[in-house]
Formats: structure tokens, sequence, C-alpha cells
């Protein structure tokens, strides 16, 4: 299971402004809903988004840490 102030911290280190939340999808703690605003976001096609997601999170998914990831990423109003 993976400890999600960790999660936290990886993304905003990555992302600094990034606002994240994280939804645990069973009670299980490796099937999560992340969502991330960032303004690092702006013009990225919502894949390149992910994918920035997906490689600050590569190690706690391919440990299996994180088993199911849901993403929605979106740039500040």
């Amino acid at each position: 299971m993976v400890v999600f102030d960790e999660v936290v911290t990886a993304i905003k280190h990555a992302l600094p402004d990034a606002q994240v939340s994280i939804e645990d999808l069973n009670g299980g703690g490796d099937h999560l809903q992340i969502n991330v605003t960032s303004s690092a976001f702006a013009g990225l096609s919502l894949i390149r988004q992910h994918q920035l997601i997906y490689g600050v999170l590569k190690d706690e998914l391919a440990s299996e840490e994180i088993h199911a990831l849901a993403l929605k990423t979106s740039t500040p109003n």
C-alpha cells in the first residue's frame, strides 16, 4: 500500500504549484483516483499531462504499490 502523503509530495516536487487530491477507490490503498491541477499542464495534451504523472509515480506503479490509477488533470481556472 502506498503512502498518500508521499505521493502528494512526489507530485508537488515535480510540479511545485500542483493541487493534489487522492481518493482510495477500493479501500485497499492500491486503486487510486488522483486529481492534479497545475499550471505546468498549460498547452500540453491530456496524454502528455498523464505521462508526467505516470513518470513521477513510475516506481510505485512498477512495484504495484499502485495497482490501478485513474487520473484527472487540469490547469487552474
